[in-house]
């Protein structure tokens, strides 16, 4: 006998094919691998496909389930602007914006300079090194430092970003590294590439970084528009020509038409062209 798909098994589905582990399937559901298991098994069996590649692969998808995630991915993204149509009748309506450390924080510390309580938008931070991903509107809007490849993304660029070697005072001769995912950055590799041997210590935040460097315990390579605002810091030397870089607002081609996202697009764009790098 055919059963229908349920909304909320194809809800599971996608999340699983996106992982392919049951595991961060679990973390980030908070359903049990066990419940997950059973309820994937069901589904396959709902479908008549096989859609997993069980066994030493893992849960990864087999040509079936890539072409139904394709599918259910579109699912994703009309539900993500049903739940922003529910929420426009409830005030502002919040749009998530992702950023490097640097760029996050200095949003989020000029707000005001941006952003009104009046607003038909509210701003939601995620600040993060890693990409996430605008397709499937884990955020509404990225500050990212090259222009998309994806056909299914919108860019603007805003700028250019520099950066130079910071400490406080010109006497420092140490330096100060990253570690966790704060070595993940340009600016972090070009550090352990050319001064590696005489980083004296490290931090996993580029804040606490900064913290440090103000305290006199290193150098320091920190992006102009950042600097504008601290004491106890000068710069030393010109500008790190090789890690310059551009400044890019991104977000899906479709979702930049809707009011909240396209208000909050116009008044980042504002905010970081007026800054600049």
């Amino acid at each position: 006998m055919k059963s229908d798909l349920g909304w909320d098994d194809i809800g599971l589905f996608a999340v699983v094919g996106r992982h392919a582990s049951l595991t961060q399937a679990a973390a980030e559901t908070g359903i049990s691998v066990a419940t997950l298991s059973r309820r994937l098994r069901a589904f396959e069996a709902k479908t008549g496909r096989r859609l997993f590649q069980h066994g030493a692969a893992g849960y990864a998808l087999t040509a079936e389930g890539r072409s139904l995630f394709a599918k259910a991915a579109d699912m994703e993204r009309a539900a993500a602007e049903i739940e922003a149509w529910r929420k426009a009748g409830q005030g502002p309506i919040p749009v998530r914006i992702s950023a490097g450390m640097w760029t996050g924080a200095d949003l989020a510390a000029n707000l005001r300079r941006y952003w009104s309580p009046d607003a038909i938008w509210l701003p939601e931070f995620i600040n993060t090194n890693q990409k996430l991903d605008i397709a499937r509107r884990e955020v509404d809007i990225g500050v990212r430092n090259r222009r998309p490849e994806q056909p299914w993304l919108a860019a603007r660029k805003i700028g250019t970003v520099n950066y130079a070697i910071f400490a406080r005072d010109h006497d420092v001769e140490g330096w100060i590294g990253s570690s966790g995912d704060a070595a993940a950055t340009r600016t972090s590799a070009w550090v352990q590439r050319h001064h590696g041997a005489e980083i004296v210590t490290r931090a996993n935040h580029t804040q606490l970084g900064l913290s440090l460097a103000q305290a006199g315990l290193g150098r320091i390579v920190l992006p102009l528009s950042v600097v504008r605002d601290k004491e106890n810091l000068v710069q030393i030397g010109p500008v790190i020509d090789e890690l310059q870089t551009e400044e890019w607002l991104v977000t899906h081609h479709e979702a930049r038409h809707e009011p909240a996202i396209r208000a909050a697009l116009e008044a980042l764009a504002g905010y970081l062209t007026a800054r600049g790098g």
